[in-house]
């Protein structure tokens, strides 16, 4: 059991170094990208402030994005394409999490599979007459080795899965704040006709 508990915290190393970069690199300055796109916009360069968002990684441009697509089209339209945006978002945010969560669940029922065999080994040796104090202490040791192996994976999976969902939780913040800030400008200042 020992292998199966070192292989899934390799995997779960993997998966959080993997998850932590990827979320990383979505996570903007929400503020400051909505502001240097309103004035972009202030000056009625819509391709523009286009090209920013395509050329800017992660959900918060990508609504923003979809909002600047139908900034001439009737505010429900608008917010229809930016949720329909968050929707096709959300996936890639929450991608692999579940995989970290399940082995945090899953490595202290290892733990305890192994647990048990250490006992069986050792009720086996008494059983065939020749168990001794030695025998007894190997398959207790066995046994502890392989619940305190799968504890130590277990609590960090843990905290990595919640230190994850956290990340999420803040990117989908910036995404809905971004998504209402750039509407509300797009259907009250940017539509009004420009000062003579």
């Amino acid at each position: 059991m020992l292998w199966v508990i070192a292989a899934m915290g390799v995997l779960t190393v993997v998966l959080f170094i993997e998850r932590t970069l990827y979320l990383h690199r979505g996570q903007i300055s929400s503020t400051a990208f909505v502001d240097g796109i309103k004035n972009i916009l202030a000056k009625h360069r819509l391709v523009e402030a286009l090209t920013v968002c395509e050329e800017t990684p992660g959900p918060v441009a990508a609504v923003v994005k979809a909002a600047l697509l139908n900034s001439a089209a009737s505010a429900e339209t608008m917010r229809f394409q930016v949720q329909e945006a968050a929707v096709v978002e959300l996936p890639a945010l929450e991608r692999r999490l579940g995989s970290i969560a399940a082995i945090a669940q899953t490595a202290p029922l290892v733990g305890l599979l192994g647990t048990v065999l250490g006992m069986m080994e050792t009720f086996q040796a008494f059983n065939h007459g020749y168990g001794s104090a030695g025998e007894l202490s190997r398959g207790m040791w066995q046994a502890l080795i392989a619940t305190g192996a799968s504890l130590m994976l277990a609590i960090p999976a843990h905290l990595a899965h919640h230190f994850l969902t956290a990340r999420v939780r803040a990117i989908v913040r910036d995404m809905e704040w971004s998504a209402n800030e750039i509407m509300r400008y797009l259907l009250t200042e940017y539509r009004q006709p420009k000062a003579e």
